[in-house]
């Protein structure tokens, strides 16, 4: 399971950052020079793309993939995973490094391949079944 969750959130990194931000290009808001007289530095920006965020793709590929595996098991994963991953996607906005689009296209991808992650994983499991208590 843990090779699996690490491949989920290496697929979501990478994919997000190595090659959906260098094909879009898209200016963080905290560089963008007609936003400089509006905008709150709350933390130092980076130069680097910003979309889609991959906080969002991570955190997002992350929850779905343990909400998949493990929502038999614990029922209070799915508002805890959810949660957790639009808090760590919200402050990205907050902090002025993404734009909403960004956080919002980050947190689909990251879902579907945490919850394409997911599926594999439970296709290969012995009783094709989510991880339950037994």
């Amino acid at each position: 399971m843990m090779v699996f969750l690490l491949l989920t959130f290496g697929a979501a990194d990478f994919l997000s950052a190595s090659v959906i931000k260098p094909l879009v290009k898209r200016v963080r808001p905290c560089n963008e020079l007609t936003l400089q007289g509006e905008m709150v530095s709350r933390i130092r920006c980076g130069s680097g793309y910003s979309f889609p965020s991959s906080h969002a793709s991570n955190h997002f590929a992350i929850a779905l993939f343990l909400i998949m595996v493990y929502r038999n098991r614990w029922k209070a994963i799915l508002w805890f995973a959810l949660i957790w991953a639009f808090a760590v996607s919200f402050a990205q906005i907050y902090v002025g490094v993404h734009y909403p689009i960004d956080v919002i296209c980050g947190a689909i991808f990251g879902s579907l391949i945490g919850y394409l992650m997911a599926k594999i994983f439970l296709t290969l499991q012995p009783d094709n079944q989510p991880v339950s208590n037994q």
